[in-house]
């Protein structure tokens, strides 16, 4: 886990042309995308490729991972779950998905530029003709010390992505080994359903409580209803829920 520092960041959702920004407290998030290997550690699945970015991994599966990673090291868990309803414990120390600013947040490292460097040496993508994902850690990292953060797999985060048209659809961000250069930037945004899988589709742990109940980090769950609550149609471009 790399100590990722306190700042803001600003977000940007294209479709709808929204901006906001969203002031961060300190957090900790995963060197490296979680691996084969490390999930096979935590729940005793079989790794064909223990360096590969853990792929094939759905949200819902995701917050699981996360908990087993807590009750591994022996601290609170961040999840609690009934039946598909999970719900973020914020106060606790336990694992987690990040939110998406955090995400971005650490992505970016201070840069505002869509990279954090040249692309060819930062990320994995369309460019290198790759059939798999690669073994994590193998192109540059970016100044917070994380690696593939963009290309190589797209990566969970907590947040909805629109409640109003997408409903429980989740996002995910970073771009992925097949996608081409537009997709692999720090500010794309995109998402799928909470049981939705993809085989450049994985997610990277977060750590860090806050004291709050249902708010934190740029999410909050107040903000989910009010947002779920306007509806209206896509926006040009969007894809229907499927």
């Amino acid at each position: 886990m790399a100590y990722i520092p306190a700042g803001t960041v600003t977000l940007h959702d294209a479709r709808l042309k929204r901006r906001w920004s969203v002031d961060l407290e300190s957090f900790e998030l995963g060197v490296f995308p979680v691996t084969e290997e490390l999930v096979a550690e935590l729940i005793g699945e079989p790794s064909a490729h223990p360096r590969r970015p853990a792929t094939g991994v759905s949200w819902l599966r995701a917050t699981r991972i996360c908990n087993a990673a807590s009750e591994w090291e022996g601290v609170d868990p961040a999840y609690s779950f009934d039946g598909e309803e999970v719900n973020w414990h914020v106060d606790a120390d336990g694992y987690r998905l990040p939110t998406e600013a955090e995400w971005e947040h650490a992505c970016r490292a201070g840069s505002t530029a869509p990279h954090y460097g040249p692309l060819t040496e930062v990320a994995w993508t369309s460019a290198d003709g790759l059939t798999a994902p690669s073994d994590v850690g193998h192109k540059l990292p970016n100044l917070n010390g994380l690696f593939d953060t963009l290309g190589n797999v797209w990566e969970w985060c907590w947040d909805h992505l629109d409640p109003a048209r997408y409903g429980d659809y989740r996002v995910f961000r970073g771009g992925g080994f097949a996608d081409d250069a537009w997709s692999v930037r720090a500010s794309v945004r995109r998402g799928g359903s909470p049981r939705t899988t993809h085989e450049d589709l994985g997610f990277r742990l977060a750590r860090g409580g806050f004291d709050a109940v249902d708010a934190a980090q740029g999410w909050s769950a107040q903000a989910d209803l009010e947002r779920a609550a306007m509806e209206g149609p896509l926006p040009p471009g969007w894809t229907p829920r499927r």
